[in-house]
Parts: C-alpha cells; structure tokens; sequence
C-alpha cells in the first residue's frame, strides 16, 4: 500500500459530520482551539505514538481531514484512515502528499472491509466512540475483529476534569458558526447539545466497561493530561 486511495465502501450512516463539519470546516475547528485544548489534543497523539513500533499497520477510525494521520505516517509502516466524509478525506490527501506509507477509504466504522486479526493498532481517538452516529458496542466488536491477535485498540473520551475547557472550546465553534447554537439547558454532566440535534457526550468507565462486558478482552484504563481518558484494549 504505497498511494491514496478514496473509495465508496460501506457508507450507510450520515452524521452531523459528513453533513455539516466536515473538510475545511472541521479543519476551523482545530485551528481555533485554545492553547490547553491544543495541548489536549497534542497529548492524544503523543499517547498513541508512543505505542506504535516502525513496523506496525494501524487504522485510524474517523480520520477526517488526517490531522492524526500526519503523525502516524511518520510512526508506523503503513496506516489506513477512512472517514464517512469525503470532502474530508480529499483533504486529508491533500495534507498528506509526499507521504507514501498510507491509504484513505470513505468507510462505515461498523462495518469494517477489512480482513480479520489484520491491524496491529486500531486507534479511535478524540472522543470518535460518541461522534460516530453507530452503536457503540458494534464500534468496538469490529475495532477488535480486525485487530491482531496480542494488538492494541486504542479509544479515548474525555476526563471530566476538562469539562470547562471542553465547554468552553465548543462555545467557540459555535460562535464561529461551525457548529449549532449550544443548548445551554440541556449541556451539563459531559454532554453537549446544540439547537441543530449536535449531541456529544462522554463515555466513562463505567459506560465502556458495559459496552466490553461480553468481549474476550484485556482493558487498561490510563487518565493524561488531566484531560483524556484512554480505554486500551489488548485483543486476546
């Protein structure tokens, strides 16, 4: 796998993300967050290459426009995203040129077209498990199938110790007109909701801990940055 490839594979859900913040809009939102939500994000990232050896495959689910992707193709040997948006996958290969070690594919997260024990790491970062409009315990049973054997899935939700630099970053997106207008009576207890049905909440232990109950699985739970709650699931 030495080239870019977007194809149609798979699509059947449509979300506020392919619909409305996809490609450049959702660019905009990174771009506009503020210093400690940047370094949210940038201690993600640092969290998950620190897993990767040279030699492992991995897939990112929900890629969008690659900004993940970037610093995964310096990392590993070969990586995959697939996003439902296709203008933000188009972006992401944009981003990416020069880069020979992946592969993009318009794709629907439960419904993986890839073989069995195929990946080394599945990553699912950025609180993807409660963006993606799909059953969650589905997420995570095809994140496993496609995991090698002793691999690593990786998901990652937020603390609630970042609640307020959550809030206030989607307070942000909002003003900027990227996102709905925030519905301020029905936001509390980690869940953001707009006017326009945008809805994000976050999974906690307890939540994830139910969805896996039934998965031959090992999971670690690693708190960082006082701001991410990463759920590490090594495939047994």
């Amino acid at each position: 796998m030495t080239a870019a490839k977007v194809g149609s594979c798979g699509m059947k859900n449509k979300s506020y993300y392919s619909d409305k913040l996809s490609a450049e809009q959702l660019r905009q939102c990174y771009q506009i967050a503020p210093l400690r939500v940047k370094q949210y994000l940038n201690a993600e990232i640092q969290y998950v290459l620190n897993k990767i050896k040279p030699s492992d495959i991995v897939l990112e689910l929900g890629c969008g426009y690659g900004r993940v992707l970037q610093k995964l193709c310096k990392k590993a040997r070969k990586v995959i995203g697939i996003d439902i948006s296709k203008p933000s996958l188009e972006l992401a290969k944009k981003l990416l040129k020069g880069n020979l070690n992946y592969q993009l594919f318009q794709m629907d997260v439960i419904n993986l077209e890839f073989p069995n024990n195929f990946f080394d790491i599945v990553i699912c970062i950025q609180n993807g498990i409660s963006a993606f409009n799909v059953d969650k315990e589905d997420l995570i049973k095809e994140a496993v199938r496609v995991t090698k054997k002793k691999g690593l899935v990786l998901f990652s939700s937020y603390s609630d110790k970042f609640w307020e630099e959550r809030l206030n970053w989607f307070i942000l997106q909002s003003k900027a007109g990227l996102i709905g207008e925030i519905d301020l009576n029905a936001t509390r207890n980690g869940i953001i909701v707009t006017k326009d049905e945008f809805k994000a909440t976050t999974i906690r232990l307890t939540d994830f801990t139910s969805l896996t109950s039934k998965l031959n699985i090992d999971l670690k739970v690693e708190e960082i940055d006082n701001s991410s709650i990463f759920y590490e699931i090594l495939v047994t």
